[in-house]
């Protein structure tokens, strides 16, 4: 089995208990997932499986969207709802009115502070075991992009909002960013993830829906590795260019035949007959250090994907 199988996670558990489940199931160590999701949130989790695993470091890449509700006048140490309550203070009776503009500030290209509780590592040790050995450390910021922030309902002390985001946007930091703007603080009390790339919420298959292994293959949460990909133009391969490729060779652009126009620094897929064989950058400053104009990013077992 090779490919890639969205999954509706579960709240309770961690992105890797998930892994640990489709591996007893399918009865293979080689699955990997794309994009951690705390265990207090739910929603598309991207498995991939075999072949598939090679797949993690494009789906990484994918912008994503979120519903999220926060409970503002409460802060913790976690923020959001599984941590401990640092300090709580009186949520203002405007929220409604003071929002809406409050938001701006936080769509376009922003800073976050890492949360402490993360799976960020500190000289290899992950963010969240020195939290919870008690220790604080220095975090750079990071830029991500906020594409579109939208308020869905105010109840106070809760809001909910749907986000579209660049990887590596902590829902839990903006939340708590915009908490302390409103002056009150806030934490995360639900989070769903709606769509990762290509991938919506509504293509996904519960876990504990997960069961014999050809009907998952038929259902609409799986997809073989060329179709997760699908998205990517497509070049198609003379037959020895392929042959090379097989021994690590990227080709040349004289040697395929692309029916989409290509950008420098676009990926594309590399295929033959068919077959998906590599992922590749579009690179033609290479060619003049005659190495082709294309630069490998992964070569897949063309017997095993499709």
């Amino acid at each position: 089995m090779h490919g890639l199988l969205l999954i509706d996670k579960p709240s309770g558990l961690s992105s890797h208990d998930v892994v640990r489940h489709v591996r007893r199931l399918f009865q293979t160590r080689k699955v990997g997932h794309a994009g951690t999701l705390d265990p207090l949130a739910t929603g598309v989790l991207p498995v991939a499986i075999g072949e598939g695993t090679k797949l993690l470091q494009f789906l990484l890449a994918e912008d994503k969207a979120y519903r999220a509700t926060m409970r503002l006048g409460v802060t913790t140490d976690t923020l959001d709802s599984e941590g401990t309550v640092l300090a709580t203070q009186v949520v203002p009776s405007d929220l409604a009115a003071v929002l809406p503009n409050l938001l701006t500030r936080f769509r376009g290209e922003i800073e976050q502070i890492p949360p402490m509780y993360s799976a960020l590592k500190k000289d290899g040790v992950p963010l969240y075991k020195l939290a919870r050995a008690g220790k604080v450390v220095e975090r750079e910021a990071r830029r991500v992009t906020i594409e579109s922030l939208e308020l869905i309902n105010v109840q106070s002390p809760d809001v909910t909002l749907e986000v579209e985001c660049t990887k590596g946007t902590y829902i839990r930091t903006l939340c708590a960013d915009l908490g302390d703007a409103v002056g009150c603080g806030a934490h995360v009390i639900a989070l769903r993830r709606l769509r990762t790339g290509q991938y919506p919420i509504e293509r996904c298959l519960p876990l504990d829906q997960l069961s014999v292994l050809e009907d998952v293959i038929r259902s609409d949460a799986f997809m073989a590795v060329d179709e997760a990909l699908s998205d990517y133009p497509a070049a198609e391969l003379a037959e020895d260019a392929s042959l090379r490729l097989n021994n690590g060779i990227a080709p040349l652009v004289s040697e395929l035949t692309i029916s989409d126009s290509v950008m420098p620094g676009d990926l594309v897929r590399l295929v033959f007959a068919g077959r998906l064989m590599a992922m590749a950058r579009f690179a033609p400053e290479r060619q003049a250090l005659k190495r082709g104009e294309f630069e490998l990013m992964r070569v897949f077992n063309c017997r095993d994907v499709g």
